[in-house]
């Protein structure tokens, strides 16, 4: 069950949004399908407009991998749990004791054993987001592979130079929510980030039906086209080798110019066959649980203007490399 949707970005995100909309209880599914999507188009990203000039072909290669497998692992612990809530609402009894067998943190048994007495949503979520980070943390973000072909080598400069590690929440009428998570190194910020997106996805009603109808109106395809088809188109538009000029005004493009590429995931990357995950249980300080403390702060989802001056950067950047290599 869980091998046949952990195929690719595409295939994950859809089996979050299909398992939501049967169990809205179950809030990560949701959350988790929107950063999925922005895992996608981070993907895409590689193969569009602006990084196939910014970074080296090699360099495009690691940060997918890393991508890819992160996105796979969260979804090969994540899902069956989910598998297993099904399972117990059928029999009308928790089988959460079978966590364990499948290599899921102690930590999740006993927050799924809190939810079936107690159905607090709030605290499901956010204990799976402090789970899939913390089970996220050895396996690729301090993994010496990834350190030395992604996290250090080109220095995450597409997340801190570029504010390119945005999570963006596109709702009705190409409207967009977010936060811009700084750093990624850090399972704390990331911890934190998940729990201010949870605030603005879920504390609102109607902006959450927004999202939710605008998800399920849009079906993922990993193009940046899904949500702003004035800018990003998934096929290219322009001449073969032919430099624009600066198109992006404003957010706007200026009148006659082409749209920026972003293509769909399956016409970007191919399917990869991932090693097994490594085995072991994160969970080894109770002080996790202070992440649990519901967070009463307000918190500002406005991010359109900020993606936009990244967008912005993004061209002028691209615009600028191929001068130089033009020059050389």
């Amino acid at each position: 069950m869980t091998a046949e949707h952990n195929v690719n970005n595409v295939t994950r995100t859809k089996a979050y949004l299909d398992f939501y909309l049967q169990y809205p209880e179950i809030q990560w599914a949701f959350l988790g399908h929107m950063v999925s999507r922005n895992g996608g188009w981070n993907m895409t990203d590689l193969k569009g407009e602006f990084l196939t000039r910014l970074l080296s072909k090699k360099e495009r290669n690691s940060f997918f991998n890393f991508l890819e497998r992160g996105n796979w692992l969260i979804f090969q612990d994540v899902y069956p749990q989910f598998f297993l809530y099904k399972e117990s609402l059928k029999q009308k009894k928790p089988l959460f004791y079978l966590l364990s067998y499948l290599n899921i943190s102690t930590f999740m048994e006993t927050i799924w054993n809190h939810f079936w007495r107690n159905q607090d949503t709030y605290i499901l979520c956010i204990a799976l987001v402090i789970n899939e980070q913390s089970y996220l943390e050895k396996r690729v973000v301090q993994h010496p592979v990834y350190q030395k072909e992604v996290l250090n080598k080109i220095e995450f400069m597409l997340q801190d130079w570029l504010s390119f590690n945005h999570i963006l929440f596109p709702y009705e009428d190409g409207e967009l929510a977010g936060q811009t998570l700084h750093q990624f190194e850090s399972v704390n910020e990331r911890i934190l980030l998940g729990k201010r997106l949870y605030s603005i996805l879920f504390k609102n009603k109607d902006f959450l039906r927004g999202v939710v109808e605008w998800a399920k109106s849009h079906p993922h395809t990993g193009s940046r086209k899904d949500y702003w088809p004035h800018l990003f188109n998934n096929i290219k538009e322009g001449l073969p080798g032919f430099t624009y000029p600066i198109r992006l005004k404003a957010c706007q493009l200026r009148k006659g110019a082409k749209r920026f590429y972003s293509p769909k995931l399956e016409n970007a990357w191919k399917n990869v066959i991932q090693l097994e995950a490594e085995k072991g249980d994160w969970f080894d300080d109770w002080r996790v649980v202070d992440y649990l403390v519901e967070d009463n702060e307000q918190v500002n989802g406005e991010i359109r203007n900020e993606y936009c001056k990244t967008i912005e950067r993004l061209e002028v950047a691209a615009l600028a490399k191929k001068t130089i290599n033009f020059l050389e």
